[in-house]
């Protein structure tokens, strides 16, 4: 599942491509046919981002409200150019949501929410997320309050995204290592400056994210050896390192099911 820096490389790319101009809004696969067609040619306004919820705002008032889910992706592309009528590239696959500008479209395929809604409904959304590290109105202590008080672990208190908006597996497994707390330590046993610490780390990794489109998490200090795994893969001390040794102490890396979702972590460091 893609991750919030992700969702947020998005925003900022459909920002430029897309915003103060009208878009062409459409549904090859069917299943948003009608929604599109009320969004379909106007301008749209802005694009704004809670977590992993994707928002674009169009000026007629409605709001395409897109969440990837596990298997979500857009495709973007740029629309062809030259003399006589412009033929668009065939869609492929099952394109929920295409949208097309002067110069570029997307295609949006596989998303678990792909729906046309209005501010009262994006506001009721947002209300039951958790701060997003990449929001610049991001309150930290509300996250902390929750917790704080729970006896879950918390490497599912990062998960949950009523607590904390936008963080995946990747980031829970990278920085509770860089932190050296357990995955499986209840909230409530995790001191307010060991949150206060991870917190600043994690909004910090996030806009490394952001800004280069990849998660980097390894100091470079430990970032010897060969990739893990696929080069395409992010660099990791411990995501999906199982059975290969620590990139700090040498011991093996763990690995288990929290909460219905694999999480990896170093025994040693992370007594």
């Amino acid at each position: 599942m893609p991750e919030g820096h992700t969702l947020h490389r998005l925003a900022r790319l459909h920002q430029r491509r897309f915003v103060g101009a009208p878009v062409a809004v459409s549904s090859p696969q069917g299943r948003f046919a009608s929604e599109a067609a009320a969004v379909d040619g106007q301008v749209m306004k802005r694009t704004s981002v809670w977590g992993k919820h994707l928002f674009h705002h169009y000026a007629g008032g409605s709001i395409v409200h897109v969440h990837l889910g596990l298997y979500g992706t857009f495709t973007e592309w740029q629309v062809p150019s030259g003399a006589g009528a412009v033929v668009l590239p065939e869609a492929v696959g099952q394109v929920r949501m295409r949208m097309v500008g002067a110069d570029y479209g997307t295609d949006l395929r596989g998303p678990t929410v792909c729906e046309v809604i209005d501010e009262a409904r994006v506001s009721d959304v947002v209300a039951k997320l958790g701060p997003d590290p990449l929001r610049s109105d991001a309150d930290p202590s509300w996250a902390w309050a929750r917790i704080s008080k729970s006896r879950r672990p918390i490497g599912a208190l990062l998960m949950d995204q009523t607590v904390i908006a936008g963080v995946g597996n990747v980031y829970r497994s990278e920085l509770l290592f860089r932190h050296g707390i357990d995955p499986f330590r209840p909230g409530r046993d995790v001191s307010e400056s060991e949150f206060d610490e991870a917190w600043t780390d994690l909004v910090a990794l996030m806009k490394v994210g952001l800004r280069r489109g990849k998660i980097f998490v390894v100091r470079p200090e430990h970032d010897h050896g060969a990739p893990s795994y696929a080069p395409e893969r992010p660099r990791t001390y411990v995501y999906r390192r199982a059975g290969e040794p620590c990139r700090v102490k040498g011991g093996p890396i763990s690995t288990a099911v929290l909460e219905g979702r694999n999480v990896f972590w170093c025994p040693t460091c992370q007594s």
